[in-house]
Order: structure tokens, then C-alpha cells, then sequence
């Protein structure tokens, strides 16, 4: 349930010299309709400094609307996992505002879960060791969400709202990397799908496509991705969708998702060190997931709008429209 400890904050014991960045992120999207909401509370720290708190806001509704706020005041208490300022997210509500460029946003959401929490990574050392760099785990996979959320004048009132929180923390964002995340397919409403797809950059190597992640069906979950997969993870990816086929157990999974680039929002995402990635999200995305088992014909889900597709990469020359709000 919603209402326990399911992941910790792991900035708040770090030594002073280390750099660190953190996110705890919300994606809740409603049930018959391209409309949507993606919120983030985020640590960033350069070496030697103290951490600095930033809240991102995006509502999905045609265009994109969004703002970002960043505070000194960050921290995570016995009952919560993180507050930045007066935004708290806690065990099953997540309160807030955020404000900038004459923007306001302010939310008001409960949520809970039935679900288990997914560990991306296959095993429990990867957590600990100093690769890979970054670390990611769903403490809920498939969540529901109820309240209220605003935009300036826009008001939208969340009912049982499906959508996922995710955690991810570390020195150093991959080179590039997707996010996928997909619940409530016309298919199967209990069928949910979250991934995660990375290239790591090892000396002056950057590695092929790594894919980790989950797809839940008739309530067995399928590790998809990772290290003695029969096939290789494939990906055709773009600024506003992908193509990929990942290797699973038992199963392969092949999948498109997507958007018109003018439903993504853009940010700048910098790393402890002071690079930087642009990453563009859409969280109304399209996805059609193609399940095939050894034996059994072809199993097809298909999410009109509820799907979310992220992409961080280096290059500018992207041609998609970046808020005017800068990280760290």
C-alpha cells in the first residue's frame, strides 16, 4: 500500500566532497483522454556544496505547460521521502507548488498501490557498486491518483488517475537514455510496462543500448532487458519517439511509442559536474506493444495517450522547444 516507506533518499547521507543528483518523479495520466501530469522533485549537488532542491511541473493538455522552481531548503524527514521548500512528497500524498517565468503550478494528490516496487537493476550489488553511475528503481509501478492539480488559471481534478512514481539517483546521468512507462492498455487494464534504456559512456567508449525493465502481464512480471537474454535489445530512437525490441524471459517484446513533437516539453538536465543533457518528455505518448512466446501467436497492447517516452541526450540541434529554465 501507498501508506509505507518504499524507497529512501540517499542524498541526505552523503559525504560533503561527493556530487550527487536525485529525482523522485510523478507520472499520472487520465484514463480516456490525452491529458496528463508529470511532476519532480530533484536533488542536485556538485562536489563539495550543499544540495539545492528543484520542482518541475509539466500539465499535458494539447501543448505543454510547465515551470520549474529551485530552493536552497531540501531535505527528507521520518515520514516522507523528500520536500523541497513547502512541497512534500510523502506515503500517498504529494502536496505542492512551483512558481517561475510568471508561471505558478499547485498540486494536491493522494495515491496508493497494490503493486510490489520494481528494481530495475537485475541485482541487488548494482545498487551498491560504483557502476553503473546511475540508479533507478519504481517504489510504484502502477499507482493510482485522486485530487487536484492547476496550471495558472487551469484546473484539472484527478479520479483514480493511472500512472507510476519512480526514483533515480547518482553521480552521473547516463551518456544518453529513454524512459518508457505504460498502464491501463485497451487490451488489459492491469498489464503495465516500465523500462528504462541507457548508453553508458566508459572512457572514451560509449557501450550499445541497455535496456532494464519490467512488463507485467496476467499478473506475472517479465524482467526485460539486462545481462544472459536470448536476442539483443534493439532501439531506433528519435526526439519524439522510438522503435526497440527487448529480450525478456520467455518472451520478446517489440514496441513503438510516440508523439507530435509539439506535445513534448523540454528541459536542460545537468550533472554534478556541470554538463549537460537535454532530455524531452512527453507523458500522453502512444504505445503499441508487441508480446510474442515461443509456441503462441502474438499478443498486441495498445495505450492511446497514457504513455510516457523520455529522451536525454547531448546534442542541441535537436529542433524541440526547451523551457527557459536552467539545472543546478
Amino acid at each position: 500500500m501507498a501508506g509505507q516507506r518504499r524507497t529512501t533518499a540517499r542524498f541526505p547521507a552523503l559525504p560533503a566532497k561527493a556530487g550527487h543528483y536525485e529525482s523522485f518523479y510523478i507520472k499520472a495520466c487520465h484514463p480516456s483522454e490525452p491529458l496528463g501530469l508529470w511532476i519532480r522533485h530533484t536533488v542536485h549537488k556538485p562536489p563539495g556544496e550543499r544540495p539545492k532542491g528543484s520542482l518541475w511541473f509539466t500539465l499535458f493538455d494539447g501543448e505543454p505547460s510547465a515551470v520549474k522552481q529551485t530552493l536552497d531548503d531540501v531535505a527528507a524527514g521520518e515520514d516522507e521521502y523528500i520536500h523541497v521548500g513547502g512541497s512534500r512528497l510523502g506515503f500517498g500524498t504529494a502536496t505542492g507548488s512551483a512558481e517561475g517565468e510568471g508561471r505558478r503550478a499547485a498540486w494536491d494528490l493522494t495515491f496508493d498501490s497494490a503493486s510490489e516496487p520494481l528494481f530495475h537493476l537485475p541485482k541487488g550489488w548494482m545498487y551498491r557498486a560504483p557502476v553503473p553511475r546511475t540508479k533507478l528503481l519504481s517504489p510504484y509501478p502502477d499507482a493510482r491518483f485522486s485530487g487536484t492539480a492547476s496550471f495558472g488559471d487551469r484546473e484539472v481534478q484527478l479520479d483514480a488517475w493511472r500512472g507510476m512514481i519512480g526514483h533515480n539517483w547518482g553521480a552521473q546521468h547516463a551518456e544518453r537514455w529513454i524512459w518508457l512507462h505504460g498502464v491501463g492498455f485497451g487490451e488489459d487494464d492491469d498489464a503495465w510496462f516500465d523500462g528504462a534504456l541507457g548508453r553508458i559512456k566508459l572512457g572514451p567508449v560509449t557501450t550499445p543500448w541497455i535496456a532494464n525493465g519490467v512488463l507485467s502481464l496476467d499478473g506475472v512480471r517479465h524482467r526485460l532487458g539486462g545481462p544472459g537474454k536470448a536476442g539483443r535489445t534493439e532501439v531506433d530512437e528519435r526526439p519524439n519517439g522510438a522503435t526497440f525490441t527487448l529480450p525478456g524471459d520467455g518472451l520478446t517484446v517489440q514496441g513503438t511509442v510516440g508523439a507530435p513533437r509539439e506535445a513534448f516539453v523540454g528541459w536542460v538536465y545537468a550533472d554534478p559536474d556541470g554538463s549537460e543533457h537535454h532530455t524531452v518528455n512527453c507523458s500522453v505518448s502512444d504505445m503499441t506493444l508487441t508480446v510474442s512466446k515461443p509456441g503462441e501467436g502474438a499478443r498486441t497492447l495498445t495505450l492511446a495517450g497514457g504513455a510516457a517516452y523520455e529522451l536525454g541526450m547531448r546534442e542541441k540541434d535537436h529542433g524541440m522547444a526547451i523551457q527557459p529554465f536552467p539545472d543546478g
